[in-house]
């Protein structure tokens, strides 16, 4: 009995190395086939040409830490897939028993919105991502990469980038944002249909609130700035 197990065991550790090698190929040969067809620095730059692009040195303090709580907070420092991050995603959602968290990194994000539609359907499109964002981690910085993200993000009511969003709803620069303005701005991604803030308004206050809790928890605001930034009217201009 002992034997027949243990080569059964054999036998699916045989069948799984077998289909993961599968996989990683399959993966690796879409990889190629995305960015043969159009290589990261063409995308990139297609992006960073735009007269609306906003550069990290011209975002604010605030605005960077909001999104780096609620989208990646070890975005700095790591380098790689963050399995961390997946497993802290799941753990959350679960508990608040809603999508609050999304388990993919900045630079996973950016690799899906480039070349896969910014949508990832099965294990091939997802390690053909994972190749991507090592290749953007690769030959760019993190406040590049930083910069491209909130710059390709949409913000609801039809405003593409920071620099959009920012002017459209509070007629200011980026690098002008409040923090109360910066945490609902950047709390609109993760769902910006919901959370625009002509026909969402009190759902974006909602998650308004969850991101200056997290920025606490992280360290980057004090219990009283939560309060005061809440506080704060952050209604969007009237033209």
């Amino acid at each position: 009995m002992k034997k027949i197990l243990l080569k059964i065991i054999v036998v699916l550790i045989l069948l799984i190395t077998v289909l993961s090698s599968l996989l990683l190929r399959q993966g690796y040969l879409r990889y190629q086939e995305e960015i043969e067809n159009k290589p990261i620095e063409v995308l990139v730059n297609e992006y960073r040409n735009n007269d609306n692009y906003v550069e990290f040195n011209e975002l604010s303090k605030d605005f960077i830490n909001a999104v780096i709580s609620v989208e990646d907070k070890r975005f700095f420092e790591r380098k790689g897939y963050d399995f961390i991050a997946l497993f802290r995603a799941i753990y959350h959602n679960f508990k608040a028993r809603n999508i609050i968290e999304g388990g993919s990194t900045i630079s996973e994000q950016i690799a899906k919105n480039l070349y896969l539609g910014g949508y990832v359907e099965g294990l091939q499109e997802k390690i053909a991502e994972i190749f991507i964002m090592n290749d953007l981690e690769k030959h760019y910085s993190k406040e590049v990469l930083f910069a491209l993200y909130v710059n390709m993000n949409y913000y609801g009511d039809s405003y593409y980038g920071i620099y959009e969003a920012a002017n459209g709803y509070y007629g200011i620069n980026p690098n002008q944002l409040s923090l109360a303005q910066a945490a609902i701005l950047a709390g609109l991604p993760n769902a910006p249909s919901i959370y625009q803030l002509s026909s969402g308004f009190d759902l974006a206050k909602d998650r308004q609130l969850w991101v200056l809790q997290t920025m606490y928890n992280n360290g980057f605001i004090s219990e009283s700035q939560i309060n005061e930034a809440y506080l704060e009217d952050v209604s969007p201009r009237k033209d």
